[in-house]
């Protein structure tokens, strides 16, 4: 499933700049010029980004409307600064830029809102998925667990037995379809007697934090 995009505004030219930026980023737009009908849209539809053209009347009023509208609260706002200079910053955006929209900056701001939305979708997301790992401890011990889901903060494991270890250990797997194995430091935050577990993740390298974040996207979004 790919990622929405609620536009109100009536300014075609701009629009159909947006729609060619947002269509390249893979998220759907859906273009509304009457702000009470965006607002009941909104209120009904699960929207991910909110785009407003603070030229058209009523833009205002319809941004006061949108602060009661609860699933708004993790909704990014892009708001089109005016080209008569009107802007409306404190109404809460997440994002602004000017009209007439200037395609590099309009890519940078849509693209900074598509990776607040994955962030925010991907937050609690654990994947089911099924592969040995390795936990290194101590003074050069290790042991072999299976992984029973995955995500950005950590996994669940399960173990033949509990493993007798406190403190940071380091984790060792390879996510299916890629040949480089992951090293990631973490530690136990719980585990029962029958040697499931869970690990929190820490000090991840940068490579290897994007590597687990462009995998987790793919398999999330295969599955919708």
């Amino acid at each position: 499933m790919t990622l929405s995009s609620l536009v109100l505004s009536r300014d075609w030219p701009e629009i159909s700049v947006l729609e060619c930026i947002l269509g390249s980023l893979h998220m759907n737009v859906e273009v509304e010029p009457e702000p009470e009908r965006a607002l009941a849209r909104l209120a009904k539809s699960k929207i991910d980004a909110l785009i407003v053209d603070c030229d058209l009347n009523g833009a205002s009023t319809f941004l006061r409307g949108v602060r009661n509208v609860s699933a708004q609260q993790t909704v990014p706002l892009v708001i089109l600064g005016g080209s008569n200079g009107r802007h409306l910053e404190e109404d809460g955006a997440s994002f602004v830029f000017q009209k007439p929209i200037s395609v590099e900056q309009a890519v940078r701001t849509l693209s900074a809102a598509r990776n607040q939305i994955l962030e925010e979708r991907l937050r609690y997301h654990r994947e089911r998925v099924g592969l040995p790992v390795w936990l290194s401890y101590g003074s050069k011990k290790r042991a072999r667990a299976h992984l029973m889901n995955l995500s950005q903060k950590g996994m669940g494991l399960r173990m033949a037995q509990p493993l007798p270890v406190k403190g940071p250990l380091q984790i060792t797997f390879s996510l299916p379809g890629s040949k480089r194995a992951m090293k990631i430091p973490g530690e136990i935050v719980w585990m029962d007697q029958r040697g499931q577990a869970g690990l929190r993740f820490f000090d991840l390298k940068p490579r290897v934090k994007r590597d687990l974040q462009l995998w987790l996207e793919r398999q999330y979004f295969s599955q919708q």
